[in-house]
């Protein structure tokens, strides 16, 4: 049985202090030395915990002193969400293990949400063995606690010492009250070994284009309102800006070329058409006038040029402008940066894998990866390439690894913390990875080793796999770890404070 933490004696205290000033009375005639042994200190109670599949037990009690108020304190909380429960009777049988007749009480209804406080009478001292019947809707359950000890006297009970306390106090009314506080058992289990590294995002090849001035000019003011934003998603072909090209230099002399060229066609096709219909050419001349509008056309359109000189500028590929460098009536120069165009649907995660774990990665492997700032895990789809030339500085090689990203989240040029599965099994101690804080680089978690006590443990982490992580250090198979709020006892932690308004009974 654990000893009563100091904020649970503080808040029994009272009541202890007048059930021994009245047995006071009763123990007059013992030895002196007994009498200041018991003025010294008073009875050490304790306090309990247990987890059943759908409950929690947390159970606060003086010292059990035969005729003594034994005022029990207990806390019920319903494991499926963690709330405490409203409703419902218990029953509490103390069954004495020499024999004879069992000690019930029986609590209809809470004294406060998940609060019950029954107070047993014991008439005789041993050791007891405790059974909680739990009826209620939120939870039907029988919890068992064995080796309570009923003392004759208060003199008999093992004196508090009041050591100090260890842990972070974080009592159950506020664990009830914090949205989404959960805990769960670390188990033995088996992930995919895995080994970190860093990895930064790039556009898949074929998936980023620069969008260049193809000739020198001026940006059409009537096309800016037309342009799209960064942000805003174009179509393969989709007209960009519009320019006039200044002659004479950067190609706006051969589109001025170019333009002629194509009025002599036309002009040559429209009189070749008139003197074969009256009979003067014959049609050969006809065909040969129509190829030669032909080429003059393709060779407008291939500066992006319409037959009023206007260059277009158009997207080469359907994506989402990244960026737009362009102001109405600005002069370019010919190659000038206009847009970026990218199309991140999928993107590449190039990780540098460490030079002594290269050997370990395949065509098979996979990542996890995290970006900075974002809780969010994502998985990549299968390995691109596998570099073979290991860098002399940083002693790594590339791997490249394809990831999807249809809801756009992840962004071109992001850095990533990666854990690399090798593809083999390792076992040991498994918790989920919502468990998981990082404190200035290191892992840890918080154990619960009591209901309201708490202990942050560093972690090593050598595995991970979806939702759960493989740990060689911090933790054990059984202990009760939080997965859910872990960054409010974090922050509990950072005070040495009971809260002010402490239990509700």
């Amino acid at each position: 049985m654990t000893p009563m933490p100091k904020h649970a004696r503080q808040r029994i205290g009272a009541a202890l202090t007048l059930a021994v000033f009245a047995l006071g009375a009763c123990t007059r005639s013992e030895t002196s030395a007994g009498s200041a042994a018991a003025d010294s200190a008073e009875p050490a109670g304790g306090a309990i915990t247990r987890w059943t599949d759908s409950t929690e037990l947390f159970m606060e009690h003086p010292a059990l002193i035969v005729g003594a108020p034994d005022k029990f304190a207990v806390h019920l909380t319903d494991l499926t969400d963690f709330a405490p429960l409203r409703t419902g009777r218990i029953t509490l049988t103390f069954r004495p293990r020499g024999g004879g007749d069992p000690v019930t009480v029986i609590q209809e209804t809470p004294r406060a949400p998940g609060i019950y406080g029954p107070a047993p009478t014991f008439t005789r001292p041993g050791t007891y063995d405790l059974t909680i019947l739990v009826d209620s809707p939120q939870a039907r359950d029988g919890i068992v606690v064995p080796g309570l000890v009923v003392y004759a006297t208060a003199a008999d009970a093992p004196r508090d010492e009041g050591g100090a306390e260890s842990g972070v106090s974080f009592l159950k009314e506020q664990q009830w009250k914090t949205p989404g506080f959960a805990t769960a058992f670390a188990t033995d289990g088996e992930v995919a070994a895995t080994f970190e590294a860093s990895g930064v995002l790039e556009a898949q090849a074929g998936r980023l284009a620069q969008v260049s001035a193809p000739v020198a000019g001026l940006i059409d003011v009537s096309g800016v309102a037309d342009s799209p934003l960064p942000g805003q998603r174009v179509v393969r072909g989709q007209v960009l800006a519009v320019l006039a090209p200044s002659l004479g230099e950067g190609g706006g002399a051969a589109v001025a070329e170019a333009r002629a060229r194509l009025r002599e066609a036309e002009d040559e096709h429209d009189r070749a058409q008139r003197l074969y219909a009256v009979e003067a050419v014959p049609q050969r001349r006809v065909h040969e006038a129509e190829i030669r509008l032909t080429a003059a056309r393709e060779a407008l359109a291939g500066y992006g040029a319409d037959a009023g000189g206007r260059v277009s500028v158009r997207s080469p590929i359907a994506g989402v402008v990244a960026e737009r460098r362009v102001a109405p009536g600005s002069r370019v120069e010919a190659g000038a940066s206009l847009f970026t165009i990218v199309d991140a649907s999928v993107v590449w995660l190039r990780v540098n894998v460490p030079a002594a774990q290269a050997p370990s990665v395949s065509r098979t492997s996979n990542v996890e990866f995290q970006m900075e700032g974002s809780p969010r895990r994502y998985v990549s789809r299968r390995v691109v390439s596998v570099g073979s030339i290991v860098d002399s500085l940083s002693r790594t090689i590339p791997v490249l690894f394809e990831v999807a990203n249809l809801d756009g989240s992840l962004k071109i040029g992001a850095n990533a913390s990666v854990a690399v599965r090798t593809g083999a099994r390792q076992r040991g101690i498994v918790l989920p990875a919502s468990a998981v804080l990082d404190e200035d680089g290191r892992a840890i978690a918080y154990v619960q080793p009591e209901g309201e006590t708490f202990e942050k443990r560093e972690l090593t982490i050598v595995g991970r796999e979806g939702g759960r992580v493989l740990v060689s250090a911090g933790i054990a198979a059984g202990e009760r770890v939080v997965t859910g709020a872990a960054y409010q006892v974090r922050l509990a932690s950072l005070s040495t404070s009971v809260p002010a308004q402490g239990h509700e009974h």
